[in-house]
């Protein structure tokens, strides 16, 4: 029987080609992060209390040098993960064997490619999150200037799409930007969840050496470490299953700004006009500027979704302890945080090459769309609500004098078309922003501790 040697035994071709699966290709986007987390895995080896030592000081100096070697090599295009390496854990191990002879296999002592994994990934999420969380600012951004840049332009409000009562194009941005910074709720919830350490729990059962799991964690910039080995070995798939949870509900409210956007732009309302940089022609009709962009908002929302339902699918019978399994789930959360950064970038350019037309969006400004707040100035001047409505109901036509500025500039209270805070807006805005810098600045401050590099 033909065989293929790896550094874990004789495996057959094929076997190895299923099991490998997208690995090689997947895995170099964590070689950074697991130079990192070996890095701080061989300087606790150095400081724990056995004798002879494992890795020496000295030693786990010469790692790290070569360990931030392999970072420069990955970046220059000159560093790959054969098949025959399976991952890339094996594919660092194998280099810095390369290198060092003897001292790069010590490199996995206490350790498993269970927890090995875990950690890269947890590194990688974090970095990937410090994105995220600033390009949510930016759209937000976006979507507040828009609004403020067109603050008291009426515009009719709607439910189920049909015509309902007076609104502004302030009030429209700013709703849309205030449901997606509503969503760094969840981000920041799922990123508390990821920044617990796995690294020391092994295979999921621990080691008898004394690690000190703590001193890996502080090195590496997590919170602490997952306590239970058998509970952090377990928290892998978890892990990527709540932040895919996140980013889909994020993506739900991307996908109905993107709708909005579509609907509002069609001939039929002409209420925003479309930036022709980012919309797509015809082959065949020459006055044709489609909403392309819009239009896969949608559709990647449903990968998401799907990326999401496929990630707790995956988990919901699998019985307790590493099983292959879980390796799906990193190509998984790897194509949904791209997809979800890729899309925030593009609707905040978009949104900033939007137009408005004043002229279509009083246009649609028909009587009845006055109903409630005629009905309501009734009630203020003693009329029982429900007399008043069916006065105003009976009588439509009356309202034909109606103003939309007056009716914008009527609604003062909270959030309504005249009572918008601004600075509340920046404020969060700036916040997030802010958060999203000082935990990416304090990540990067652990890497150049670690790396020098």
């Amino acid at each position: 029987m033909k065989t293929e040697k790896t550094i874990t035994g004789e495996v057959d071709p094929d076997v190895l080609d299923y099991t490998v699966g997208d690995d090689p290709v997947l895995d170099m986007d964590l070689v950074t992060w697991d130079c990192l987390g070996t890095a701080a895995h061989v300087t606790m080896l150095s400081e724990m209390p056995v004798t002879p030592p494992v890795v020496t000081k000295e030693e786990a100096v010469l790692v790290r040098k070569a360990l931030g070697d392999v970072i420069a090599a990955a970046k220059a295009g000159n560093f790959t993960i054969e098949e025959s390496d399976q991952d890339v854990h094996m594919a660092v191990e194998r280099r810095l064997t390369e290198v060092l002879g003897d001292l790069g296999k010590k490199i996995h002592t206490g350790r498993s490619r269970n927890d090995q994994v875990a950690v890269d990934v947890r590194l990688h999420i974090k970095d990937q999150l410090h994105g995220l969380m600033a390009e949510i600012a930016a759209l937000a951004h976006s979507l507040v200037a828009f609004g403020r840049a067109h603050d008291r332009v009426p515009m009719v409000g709607r439910t189920h799409l049909q015509p309902a009562m007076p609104s502004s194009v302030g009030v429209w941005a700013t709703g849309h930007a205030e449901m997606i910074l509503d969503q760094s709720v969840n981000l920041e919830a799922a990123y508390a969840m990821n920044d617990l350490c796995p690294l020391g729990s092994a295979a999921g059962y621990g080691v008898p050496l004394p690690l000190d799991r703590r001193r890996t964690s502080d090195l590496l910039g997590f919170a602490r470490p997952l306590h239970n080995v058998f509970g952090a070995s377990m928290a892998r798939g978890e892990d990527e299953a709540a932040l895919l949870s996140a980013l889909a509900q994020l993506m739900a409210v991307l996908s109905r700004l993107a709708e909005d956007v579509i609907l509002f732009s069609m001939p039929e309302f002409g209420y925003f006009t479309l930036p022709r940089a980012y919309c797509t022609g015809s082959s065949i009709m020459p006055q044709k500027y489609n909403p392309d962009v819009l239009e896969l908002v949608r559709s990647k929302t449903a990968q998401v979704l799907g990326l999401a339902t496929a990630s707790l699918s995956l988990l919901h019978a699998m019985p307790g302890g590493y099983n292959r399994d879980l390796q799906d789930c990193k190509g998984l959360y790897m194509k949904g945080i791209a997809i979800t950064r890729t899309t925030l970038r593009i609707l905040a350019k978009f949104v900033d090459g939007m137009g408005v037309d004043e002229a279509r969006l009083r246009a649609g400004f028909i009587p009845g769309v006055f109903a409630t707040d005629v009905a309501l100035r009734k009630v203020a001047s003693g009329t029982p609500w429900r007399e008043a409505y069916h006065q105003v109901r009976d009588n439509l036509e009356a309202l034909s004098a109606e103003d939309p500025d007056a009716a914008v500039a009527a609604k003062t209270h909270e959030g309504a078309t005249s009572g918008l805070d601004w600075d509340m807006y920046e404020a969060r805005i700036d916040g997030l922003s802010a958060k999203s810098s000082a935990l990416a600045a304090a990540f990067e401050a652990k890497r150049v501790a670690l790396l020098g590099c």
